[in-house]
């Protein structure tokens, strides 16, 4: 019979931001390993064009200083706005 997997969280609904894969542990066990959302990028707000140079991370993550100062902008006027 197949193994019942529950959540990790307390938040049991389906939803975009609860989303969740099964991995199999070394013990042969199958539990949920909540996965992230994907990153979009940064965009130019004058073209709405993703901006290149820049790596795809969620917002959170160019704050918490993950990235240096030159890794987050790009070297044109305006810095790509």
């Amino acid at each position: 019979m197949v193994q019942r997997l529950t959540y990790r969280s307390r938040h049991s609904y389906a939803t975009k931001s609860n989303q969740h894969r099964i991995v199999r542990t070394p013990g042969g066990k199958l539990v949920y390993q909540t996965t992230k959302k994907r990153a979009s990028g940064p965009k130019c707000p004058v073209t709405g064009k993703r901006i290149q140079g820049i790596p795809h991370l969620r917002p959170a993550e160019y704050k918490r200083s993950r990235l240096s100062r030159n890794r987050r902008t790009v070297n044109r006027p305006y810095g790509g706005v």
